[in-house]
């Protein structure tokens, strides 16, 4: 297979600015409800990047769990591996690709993690045994044996019964957002992504000059098109 040759016909509407709300949680908010209501697998799937205080970068896809003005919630172990690079860089980027709908969201910001008390609800919430596999579970680390987990899980079924306490090394985090890209494909020339940059505490709107196709920036933010596959 040469894949040199693959290449993507956008034959959606794209992104004009008069179409581009100037406040991007909105914005981002408006998108989200489509790929909800669009029937497509996991839309509140991301990407988080993380990278270590020297700079050494690792990505995975993890599950938003709630968003407001003040930012985008996920839920982790706090010992790994992204849980211990936030704790020494917490600079991160989520990242959003809608394929069926030919659009993808960057968010850049700060992270932290929520209150205890929003880790505890939400791990109620949880199924059962998604709560057992928290207490039990060393993400990111090497694990002796399945034998060996599965008779810890089984230790703490016993213990905890239906109840099992969220554990201190588990819970929420919060990236704050300070730049949304928003790109989307469209018919004719590249799309060029738009960015919303937070400069002094208000949005300011940029489009990007494409790889290919255009973008547009909010006001210290940016949405665009830079985020879009190259052809």
């Amino acid at each position: 297979m040469d894949l040199a040759a693959l290449r993507q016909e956008y034959m959606r509407a794209g992104l004009h600015e008069k179409d581009l709300n100037a406040d991007p949680l909105a914005q981002f908010g408006s998108w989200f409800d489509e790929a909800l209501q669009s029937g497509i697998a996991l839309p509140n799937a991301m990407t988080l990047a993380t990278a270590t205080k020297k700079g050494r970068p690792s990505a995975r896809a993890v599950l938003l769990k709630g968003f407001d003005s003040l930012g985008f919630v996920f839920y982790t172990h706090y010992r790994s591996r992204k849980g211990r690079e936030l704790e020494e860089n917490p600079q991160a980027m989520l990242l959003f690709c809608w394929t069926e709908l030919e659009r993808q969201v960057g968010i850049e910001g700060r992270v932290a993690r929520v209150s205890a008390a929003e880790s505890d609800e939400y791990f109620a919430s949880r199924p059962l045994g998604s709560r057992l596999s928290a207490t039990v579970s060393p993400q990111s680390e090497p694990v002796e044996s399945r034998d060996a987990l599965e008779a810890r899980l089984e230790e703490a079924s016993k213990r905890f019964r239906d109840s099992p306490p969220r554990p201190a090394h588990w819970g929420g985090y919060r990236l704050a957002p300070e730049r949304f890209e928003f790109w989307a494909g469209p018919q004719g020339p590249p799309p060029r992504p738009a960015v919303l940059r937070k400069v002094g505490g208000a949005w300011k709107i940029e489009r990007l000059r494409p790889e290919g196709p255009p973008a547009v920036s909010l006001g210290g933010r940016q949405f665009g098109g830079a985020l879009g596959p190259e052809t």
